[in-house]
């Protein structure tokens, strides 16, 4: 299988295919991180409005990486892959309870043990550790957008497809 997969350059793409999904979750990181500041605003997704934490993650994701992911965060993690807290990759979905219902909360991590998010009213977009007592015992679940894996594996094979 591997000498077939040589053969008809496929490694060679499904290995620039996994630097191009690195390209897109650190294009997502920074643009997110370009929000800093902005202020929570129920129903909110845009920078001039400001944003929920869904509107946020959505927004994120459609301005950096073109995938319109769902409003809502409990609809945000079932139309997502679940992973391990221990899988974490800057990009994936974090969710918290904290309405006292499963996925009510959703921010995006940013990496070492940090994530980034839209938090309640009266605050603005900011960073956060997991750690904290207060995230850590809310800690819900990690999802991942598997899209973005699938829309860059399939840009790759197609541009390696034309003539």
């Amino acid at each position: 299988m591997g000498r077939f997969m040589a053969d008809r350059g496929l490694l060679s793409q499904i290995s620039q295919a996994q630097q191009s999904v690195r390209a897109k979750a650190s294009e997502l990181v920074v643009t997110a991180m370009g929000s800093l500041g902005v202020p929570y605003k129920r129903g909110g997704n845009t920078f001039e409005g400001g944003f929920d934490c869904s509107g946020f993650v959505r927004a994120m994701y459609e301005q950096t990486v073109g995938l319109l992911l769902p409003r809502r965060a409990e609809q945000q993690a079932a139309a997502t892959e679940k992973i391990d807290r221990t899988e974490l990759q800057p990009g994936d979905l974090v969710f918290f309870n904290t309405m006292r219902r499963h996925f009510s909360h959703v921010g995006i991590y940013v990496g070492d043990h940090k994530f980034i998010h839209s938090p309640k009213p009266g605050a603005e977009v900011r960073v956060e550790d997991m750690r904290v007592s207060y995230w850590n015992r809310r800690f819900d679940g990690a999802r991942r957008v598997q899209d973005i894996q699938v829309s860059a594996a399939t840009a790759e094979v197609k541009s390696s497809a034309q003539p």
